[in-house]
């Protein structure tokens, strides 16, 4: 075995291979931090972006709505940590889940120095309760894809967000928008997004309001639809909505 490199790129003559340095090596030495996942786990109900957001009975930040996390086991991979929280703190499974960025600042949360892996997480239109939580509406006082602070409203007030996770929502949102393609050359594109947040059958007026949700504005209903066609990922059916007080609409699904 290769012994350790020493500063100046020969050998350390202290340990006679790497199991040695190892054995010695001292894991105390070093301030360090420790590790969370925190999950966005976005909807669109309606016309409205949710997240789902859990109210905090503990200090720091008690009686304010947060987003479910935890810390990661030292033997845990950071995307089994991020499911954990979905399947142990809201009973999912199976959902399309991803890392969106790594929120890291000094003080951002006033126990220790925490660094944070956010996921983003996307389900279709809510239905029914959740184990923990509810869903609060996100408003983005921004445009475009930079991101910052949103907002999140339910039952008509504003409700208290704890820590720095109206910065988190943020991010998921900008990550979503730069997504889309909306600001720069697109990388997965409005089906690509929407996919996990439709049923398995959907119309084109749902795709549009998705997109609507996520984008934060509105599009043109036919130049959109024929955009939305013309990539070849979607068939028709042959059924339309039911149940619904206007012409009921055809209904697609994706193309395996």
């Amino acid at each position: 075995m290769v012994a350790p490199i020493g500063d100046r790129g020969t050998p350390d003559a202290r340990f006679a291979n790497e199991r040695a340095f190892l054995d010695a090596y001292d894991a105390e030495a070093f301030p360090r931090p420790s590790l969370a996942v925190d999950v966005v786990l976005l909807c669109v109900q309606g016309a409205a972006l949710q997240v789902r957001v859990i109210r905090r009975a503990e200090h720091p930040f008690a009686g304010t709505w947060t987003l479910p996390g935890t810390f990661v086991g030292l033997e845990e991979d950071l995307p089994d940590a991020a499911a954990r929280v979905l399947r142990d703190k809201l009973g999912l499974t199976d959902v399309h889940l991803e890392p969106f960025h790594t929120f890291g600042a000094p003080g951002r949360d006033p126990r220790t120095r925490i660094v944070t892996v956010a996921h983003v997480a996307l389900v279709p239109e809510a239905q029914g309760e959740l184990a923990e939580g509810r869903w609060g509406e996100v408003v983005v006082p921004w445009s475009g894809d930079a991101g910052g602070d949103v907002r999140v409203r339910g039952d008509g007030a504003e409700l208290p967000l704890g820590f720095d996770h109206a910065v988190l929502i943020g991010g998921a949102v900008a990550h979503l928008r730069r997504l889309l393609g909306e600001t720069r050359p697109r990388t997965v594109g409005t089906l690509g997004v929407a996919r996990p947040l439709l049923p398995e059958s959907f119309t084109l007026r749902r795709v549009q309001a998705i997109h609507e949700a996520l984008a934060g504005r509105a599009v043109n209903k036919d130049s959109f639809r024929r955009k939305v066609l013309s990539e070849n990922r979607l068939q028709a059916t042959g059924e339309r909505e039911a149940s619904v007080g206007h012409r009921p609409a055809e209904l697609y699904r994706f193309l395996l």
